[in-house]
């Protein structure tokens, strides 16, 4: 017994001399570090002071319809969470009660200083039928904001505050900017103050995604949640490479890492067609295209998968007026390589209606050249027109149309012969909205008389007494709506 309590006693000695060797060796070889000695750290503090003070929160306000017999929350299964930051009631749902026949929906945003002049970039989604719009800056100086322009296609929007002397961010360049890259992403997040995030990019040019109608967006994982929307991403100079839109966020609501920014190169553009005209105009091809696959590469006998595959031209396009056909695989555009049937919808997009581009085609196997003559992209002259005609004094005020062409009948899944116009803004206070018209609908009739495209629209509206009947084309079915 004495002999087994002297083991354990003599192991137990051994350990602690050993743990104290070793203290002693830390302590020997601890090298303190020298307080006047500048840290050696990797740190993104310079980037972030450059553009955090042009980085504001925006507060804003609309007026909200509430639809007989139901009222609840938003799906909190959908998908893409554009996050508008809604301060609404968090409980479950409650069905069959009364609500009111309006009231006040808040919400939370973010934006970017572009100008000392008060230009502010956001995203059209913060504001969209926004009746109040306040900007806090840095310094907690709070403006009213005027609402320059919108571009809903690109979720783009441009506001203006009266004051002077602003902190600016600078622009960089998005199309510089590789997966890897370090990037910041600035905002409010659920309104607890300016917060900053890091994260790297985790791709460019995601599209396909269904947010919006141009899709080119920076994907990244630094952390985006509600309330960081139309904030700033930046690079490791603090340059402005893009604003934060949305993020993939199944069910929970929240970030997961993955992220979605509009390129600042897109934004820009859009920016400064809103401060000169007022409004944003595309170009038009008149093209539908989709991507080459490796089967259809091999079946065609091309080299390789680049380019975009004309699938279909419509009639009395400057595509069909050029003799452009189906089958034909653009290759480039004015010498710039196509490499998938996106990025030739975002270059005409982007370039001004009526400028001739060379277009580099495969057809037959064989290479050859065509030059088109771009034109506008059918509905936005009309839509303007209609708004401030037929419209201004009816019951339908507050609703915008265009135009039904081959390209937007497909992706709604309607048959390509299917007439009329696209309803793709309805106003929420509105008595259209009231009445349950909805954006995306295909008004066909206007009080009987048929409607095949904004022309008609506007006439049959002036001859409208009273509430006008529409037959609506809804996903395929037909519906009358009394608005």
């Amino acid at each position: 017994m004495g002999l087994a309590a002297a083991g354990v006693l003599v192991l137990f000695g051994g350990l602690v001399g050993a743990h104290a060797a070793l203290q002693s060796a830390v302590h020997v070889n601890l090298k303190l570090a020298d307080a006047n000695e500048p840290p050696s750290r990797i740190t993104m503090a310079p980037a972030a002071k450059r553009a955090m003070p042009a980085v504001v929160k925006i507060s804003s306000s609309k007026i909200v319809k509430a639809a007989a017999g139901m009222q609840g929350d938003d799906d909190p299964n959908s998908l893409f969470q554009q996050f508008f930051g809604g301060n609404g009631p968090g409980g479950g749902q409650r069905r069959f009660q009364a609500p009111p026949e309006s009231h006040r929906e808040g919400g939370l945003g973010s934006g970017v200083i572009v100008s000392p002049d008060g230009y502010i970039l956001t995203n059209n989604h913060v504001v969209d039928g926004a009746t109040d719009v306040r900007v806090t800056l840095t310094d907690r100086r709070e403006f009213k904001a005027s609402v320059i322009g919108t571009d809903p296609k690109t979720d783009i929007a441009l506001l203006k505050i009266d004051a002077s002397g602003l902190p600016v961010i600078t622009v960089g360049d998005s199309s510089k900017l590789e997966v890897g890259d370090a990037v910041l992403a600035i905002g409010n997040p659920y309104g607890v103050g300016q917060t900053v995030t890091m994260g790297i990019v985790s791709a460019t040019r995601r599209t396909g995604l269904g947010i919006e109608d141009y899709e080119d967006f920076i994907q990244t994982d630094a952390s985006i949640n509600p309330g960081n929307s139309g904030g700033a991403l930046v690079n490791d100079r603090g340059e402005l490479v893009g604003i934060n839109t949305a993020i993939l966020a199944p069910g929970s609501g929240g970030n997961q890492g993955i992220g979605f920014a509009v390129p600042v190169n897109l934004a820009r553009s859009v920016m400064e067609q809103i401060s000169t005209e007022g409004h944003v105009t595309r170009s038009y091809l008149g093209v539908t295209v989709q991507e080459v696959t490796p089967a259809i590469a091999k079946a065609m006998g091309l080299k390789g998968l680049g380019g975009a595959l004309v699938s279909d031209v419509t009639p009395g396009s400057p595509a069909a007026k050029a003799g452009l056909q189906s089958g034909d695989v653009i290759l480039s555009m004015n010498g710039t390589p196509i490499g998938e049937s996106n990025e030739l919808r975002m270059t005409v997009s982007m370039m001004k209606p009526d400028q001739t581009v060379r277009l580099q085609i495969v057809r037959d196997g064989q290479q050859r050249e065509v030059a088109v003559q771009l034109g506008v992209l059918p509905g936005q002259r009309e839509e303007r027109a209609s708004a401030e005609t037929g419209a201004s004094d009816s019951s339908l005020k507050g609703v915008a149309v265009e135009n039904l062409d081959a390209e937007t009948a497909r992706e709604m899944h309607l048959p390509a012969n299917t007439h009329g116009v696209v309803v793709t803004h309805v106003d929420p206070a509105s008595q259209a909205a009231a009445s349950g018209l909805r954006e995306g609908d295909v008004i066909q009739q206007v009080n009987r008389r048929p409607v095949a495209n904004t022309e008609d629209f506007a006439a049959a509206l002036n001859h409208s007494q009273g509430e006008p009947l529409l037959l609506v084309n809804r996903a395929g079915n037909r519906i009358f709506i009394a608005a």
